[in-house]
């Protein structure tokens, strides 16, 4: 029997989406995988408002792979505002320089430090306008921050939120701007925060950006495959 979206055109033969189904077969598609960089930092103890927004930017448009392991050098030197203040930007500059932009990036963490230890005594509010009044922070970063480290309730669309959402057909929106507020306006806040933590290995190993694992995806029969035109 053909499956349905292989040897069909995408979006036709589909189940209703039932998003709590989904979310839970995506729970169980990504057992296996490395968690998403910012969750794994929580897990090891890096669990500061400063130390995950520190990680967040050191991951704009840098792999996992890569971001991790350098969020964690870093970290392991400096794990404060004033540690990190300390250190200096060309310090700073030297112990990211693997990660995409090392030197605007050193001057962000930097200046966040100094604000830090100078306006807020040493440590950042819990605050979603303070922490995009920093250069460089907007609100993807700010969102999984507070997220993960203040417990407040945020969506963070990425790359893989905003592609992995349209492409099943839950939201239909143009850019990651438009999928955050089409989420917020549809998305049941219990699974804000999980969201991204599910759908960025989701989107790395089986929703990927290239020729997705539609064949072995468990969203298959609900997919709407929005915009696939090849996969595996």
């Amino acid at each position: 029997m053909e499956q349905p979206g292989l040897g069909s055109s995408p979006g036709t033969h589909k189940q209703p989406f039932d998003l709590e189904s989904v979310l839970e077969r995506v729970r169980e598609a990504i057992q296996g995988h490395a968690a998403a960089a910012m969750f794994e930092l929580a897990e090891r103890g890096h669990t500061s408002l400063f130390e995950q927004l520190v990680a967040c930017i050191l991951s704009i448009r840098t792999h996992d792979e890569v971001s991790l392991p350098v969020a964690l050098r870093l970290l392991s030197t400096a794990r404060t505002p004033e540690a990190m203040r300390r250190l200096g930007t060309e310090r700073l500059q030297a112990l990211i320089r693997p990660v995409t932009f090392p030197e605007p990036k050193a001057r962000t963490i930097h200046d966040i430090a100094v604000r830090a230890v100078e306006e807020f005594g040493g440590a950042l509010p819990a605050d979603v306008e303070v922490l995009q009044s920093f250069k460089g922070v907007g609100p993807k970063c700010a969102h999984l921050a507070l997220g993960i480290a203040g417990g407040q309730t945020y969506i963070s669309v990425d790359v893989h939120v905003h592609r992995v959402t349209n492409r099943w057909g839950y939201v239909h929106t143009r850019t990651p701007e438009q999928t955050l507020a089409a989420l917020e306006a549809k998305l049941p806040r219990a699974h804000w925060v999980e969201l991204n933590r599910l759908l960025v290995p989701f989107g790395k190993h089986v929703c990927t950006g290239v020729r997705p694992r539609c064949s072995t995806c468990p969203i298959l029969s609900m997919c709407q495959q929005v915009g696939v035109s090849t996969h595996r």
